[in-house]
């Protein structure tokens, strides 16, 4: 169960992840892929899609105020990937601690940015030997 403090915290992370360019879409958690699944078994037609959030999770650990969050990202090939993942961990860096500094919380932020996928339109790089 996530707590209504958890779902801010992973609301705003996706706000501030999908702001960076680079960045298409927040993809799914296992967790959130399987409850999304059995939720269509039980519709006849037409799905929806996830929440932003359900690319994030995160976890709090009440003892010394630290926030562990995952960022789960599909990027586009317009930038390089090493520095799309450094922007969207900055950006949610600074986002979820402003959040938490409002509401008089001091603990750390600790940020991992998975990519899951990258996608684009870019042609494939072919290697030609020299006749």
């Amino acid at each position: 169960m996530i707590t209504a403090e958890a779902a801010d915290v992973e609301q705003a992370a996706a706000r501030a992840t999908l702001a960076v360019p680079g960045v298409e879409e927040l993809q799914p958690s296992l967790r959130h892929s399987l409850a999304d699944a059995a939720t269509h078994l039980r519709r006849t037609f037409g799905s929806r899609t996830p929440p932003p959030e359900a690319g994030i999770h995160a976890t709090h650990t009440p003892e010394t105020d630290a926030w562990h969050l995952e960022v789960r990202c599909v990027l586009n090939d317009h930038r390089r990937t090493l520095d799309t993942a450094r922007d969207v961990r900055e950006s949610v860096r600074a986002a979820v601690s402003s959040q938490l500094h409002a509401c008089g919380r001091t603990g750390s932020v600790t940020i991992v940015v998975v990519i899951t996928r990258i996608t684009g339109d870019r042609a494939p790089l072919h290697l030609c030997a020299a006749l």
